[in-house]
């Protein structure tokens, strides 16, 4: 097929200002806007995607007469939906559904793939199948359920939870992470194995499920437990030190970015809310430098509750929820631009010391900490996705 040629213009579709340094792609080949919105790209394939920061996903078709691209602007304001949640007649999707046409909440992100290896809905990929991953999916028309999303205009987040696979691991125990002292399979508190984050198929496993769910049309992919367990006297495949971990998640994130690159999707990925003060990798293969420099998005997990007594010189850090989420975006500007910063915010109990409920006044500064600092929005996680009205 022989090549062929495409000059575009992007502009913002609410101002039509240009949009500079977007990422336009193929399947195989990148190229960005300049400063103008402009850019330009041959290519045998007949499909190109855009990606901007700040912007919905757009996909286009390379016989597209028209040059001008109008891109939407959002800023993604997401409620977490269970796995058990995620079907098409669970009442916790409706009562999502409700709270999404009434209130500034966007943004949906579903378990895809979670820490059991269960999936959704049904794939297409035969290994996790193989493995009866697709038995428990709590979603049997996943179609039905994409077309929800798009009537409600959903931007749809797909979180794959990564190396924590206890499907995978039992199943493949040549690369599941071992003990160091007996050999035997290392599982966690919750009774979880986990996949050596050093081994390429373990790469090739997650990155297979991201591309299920951007097939069937999810805006991002959302990489947890991208990261190696925080716990001594396990055994890998390769020596588990600082560069070695920082390595093994930067070229994950590179084979994850070239598959999925054909579907236009944006990645990002989940952080312990501490990664903003780490002078290291917390032990887990995570900062802020490697992580930006691989991912759309970084997703801090900023839950007050999840900071020690006398972080930010509070006795309680959850009874400061603006200052623990605008401090620690703050603290990190050096390294990544708000706008592709995008935190997890706390909608449950506190848990610490203090033992306060969450409720309108603890959201509503969190969220107003986001919009002070300039984040890409916020993502609100409750375990069990109960959220109130009034509260958003």
């Amino acid at each position: 097929m022989a090549l062929a040629s495409f000059k575009g213009v992007l502009i913002d579709a609410n101002t039509s200002q240009p949009i500079p340094s977007a990422i336009i792609s193929d399947a195989h080949i990148t190229t960005k806007s300049d400063e103008n919105g402009s850019f330009f790209l041959q290519s045998k394939e007949k499909m190109y995607h855009v990606k901007a920061y700040g912007y919905r996903p757009y996909s286009f078709a390379s016989d597209d007469n028209s040059s001008i691209i109008k891109l939407r602007p959002i800023k993604v304001k997401a409620l977490y939906l269970t796995f058990w949640g995620a079907s098409n007649n669970s009442g916790t999707l409706k009562k999502i559904l409700n709270l999404v046409d009434k209130t500034e909440v966007n943004a949906i992100v579903v378990d895809v793939k979670n820490a059991y290896g269960s999936t959704q809905f049904w794939t297409g990929f035969k290994q996790a199948n193989s493995y009866g991953a697709y038995k428990k999916r709590t979603n049997r028309n996943i179609k039905k359920f994409m077309q929800t999303m798009k009537k409600h205009n959903i931007y749809t987040i797909a979180r794959i939870v990564t190396f924590k696979d206890e499907l995978q691991a039992s199943h493949n125990k040549d690369y599941a992470i071992k003990k160091d002292n007996n050999n035997s399979i290392w599982r966690n508190h919750d009774n979880m194995a986990w996949v050596d984050p050093f081994d390429k198929r373990s790469h090739d496993y997650a990155i297979s499920m991201a591309e299920e769910a951007a097939k069937v049309g999810y805006d991002e992919i959302n990489f947890d437990y991208i990261r190696f367990p925080a716990k001594e006297g396990l055994k890998f495949s390769k020596q588990c030190n600082q560069p070695n971990r920082i390595q093994a998640i930067a070229k994950f994130l590179d084979r994850a970015k070239k598959r999925l690159r054909k579907y236009g999707v944006f990645i990002s990925v989940d952080t312990y809310g501490n990664i903003c003060w780490a002078k290291d990798d917390n032990g887990i293969g995570q900062t802020v430098s490697s992580l930006a420099a691989h991912a759309d998005y970084l997703c801090p997990m900023l839950y007050p509750s999840g900071f020690s007594s006398g972080s930010f010189y509070f006795k309680y850090p959850s009874k400061h929820p603006y200052d623990v989420v605008y401090r620690s975006i703050k603290k990190i500007q050096d390294r990544i631009p708000s706008s592709r910063v995008r935190p997890w915010l706390q909608s449950f109990k506190d848990y610490t010391h203090a033992r306060i409920e969450y409720k309108r006044k603890e959201i509503q500064e969190q969220i107003k900490a986001t919009k002070d600092i300039g984040t890409n929005g916020w993502m609100l996680w409750s375990p069990s996705s109960k959220y109130h009205l009034n509260y958003l």
